[in-house]
């Protein structure tokens, strides 16, 4: 996983964030594709961290717009990327939870329960 900045988590300590974890919320990317005619680029979003109860598809939904309005152009790489995109981010994009807690485990020399 690349460094990636961690949105909705200021203001939160390590030890509030498992709490949360253990009650259901998760740290999520979303995709997301544009084209040009001739290029097309596939990207993640930045992490979300998403509380319990909370839609995870309703967060992702300026990535599935981005992705329906400019993603489709490019050929042959806009339709292919373009599905990808949508099939992640309406199935609640892509659970980072574990790799997040991983790495806030190493950074602050402990362990962050999942």
């Amino acid at each position: 996983m690349t460094v990636a900045k961690i949105r909705g988590i200021e203001g939160i300590t390590v030890d509030q964030l498992s709490f949360e974890v253990d009650r259901g919320a998760r740290f999520v990317m979303y995709q997301y594709c544009w084209s040009t005619l001739l290029v097309t680029f596939k990207e993640a979003s930045d992490i979300h961290f998403i509380r319990p109860g909370k839609s995870r598809v309703a967060r992702g939904l300026p990535y599935i717009l981005l992705t329906l309005v400019l993603g489709w152009w490019g050929i042959p790489w806009g339709p292919i990327y373009s599905i990808q995109s949508l099939l992640t981010d309406f199935q609640g994009g892509e659970d980072v939870t574990d790799e997040v807690l991983y790495r806030l485990a190493q950074h602050h020399g402990g362990v962050v329960n999942s």
